[in-house]
């Protein structure tokens, strides 16, 4: 399609600080992010806000940012009671929020991808961070294929640059995505994991397995990982490394901790120290850095001034 790049190689080249945290973001601005659609709520009840914390980041250096859509689907709109399609018309505005934030900076370009959580975020149960389902296999490539059938007919104001598949838990959600790709081989697409340690993504496969299935999708532009403490990172991009030569874009937590039964985050985080070791994963061989929960425009600002060195 005409407004899906057509050249993959030069999509990211020259691009190389993605955004931070988009819900944390909302919550700091004053938006309601505590129900079960999370951040997708206010693609509804305040846009405007998501067109500020889009700009915000933009302001801060980054190249590409995501769009508020991670927990947008069809069937995660069904689960709470709310018209199925209502999903679709959500996934196609917060693109266009998007565009219309990065409008905003005539000067710079910004790449705009679209946030597409994995079958789990649809579930509002924190299954994407261990990727035990009790769906087939036909499920996740259904789930998938929605939103991905959604993007391809939407107008250009409403069209991603790239689709970013994220917080992909296993090896069998990423081959469900690359079965529902098949049928669009004019997209350019990312899949990040989440993991559990230095080798393994959440559900328990080697990260460099994934990524090696991954890189032979002729959509895949680039291979990462998201939402996993930043201390795990570097070993992850050695993984990566070994499992092929796509790019790597890699934006984890904060590295500040949840604790489930207080439902409150601990410990701290410093943006300068951020930018520190987005150098050390620069120097292993990421190539897109940005950051997940909890981060914030100041980490993304320190990010890019580091990479800027």
């Amino acid at each position: 399609m005409s407004h899906f790049t057509q050249n993959r190689d030069a999509l990211l080249r020259d691009v190389h600080v993605l955004d931070g945290g988009m819900a944390s973001e909302l919550e700091y601005l004053g938006a309601h992010i505590d129900g079960p659609l999370w951040s997708a709520h206010v693609l509804e009840d305040a846009p405007e806000k998501i067109v500020a914390v889009h700009r915000a980041y933009i302001e801060a250096g980054a190249d590409i940012v995501e769009t508020a859509s991670y927990q947008v689907s069809r069937m995660g709109y069904a689960e709470v009671g709310l018209d199925p399609t209502r999903a679709d018309a959500a996934l196609l505005r917060s693109v266009a929020l998007a565009r219309e934030a990065a409008a905003a900076f005539p000067g710079r370009r910004i790449v705009i991808a679209a946030s597409l959580g994995p079958y789990g975020a649809a579930l509002h149960n924190g299954a994407e961070y261990h990727g035990n389902y009790t769906c087939t296999f036909n499920d996740l490539v259904e789930f998938h294929a929605d939103r991905i059938k959604i993007l391809t007919k939407a107008s250009e104001r409403e069209a991603p640059d790239l689709l970013a598949f994220e917080t992909l838990p296993s090896l069998a959600e990423a081959e469900a995505v690359g079965q529902a790709l098949a049928p669009h081989p004019e997209l350019a697409t990312w899949f990040s994991f989440t993991c559990r340690d230095q080798q393994h993504v959440a559900h328990g496969e080697l990260l460099r397995q994934c990524a090696a299935a991954v890189a032979a999708f002729p959509h895949t532009v680039a291979i990462g990982v998201n939402c996993t403490h930043p201390t795990l990172i570097p070993a992850l991009i050695a993984e990566l490394r070994a499992a092929s030569d796509k790019p790597i874009v890699v934006y984890p937590n904060s590295g500040e901790g949840w604790d489930a039964q207080a439902r409150c985050w601990t410990g701290s985080s410093d943006p300068e120290t951020y930018g520190v070791k987005a150098l050390e994963w620069l120097a292993a061989g990421a190539h897109i850095i940005g950051g997940c929960c909890r981060t914030r425009p100041a980490h993304i600002r320190e990010v890019a001034q580091a990479l800027m060195r």
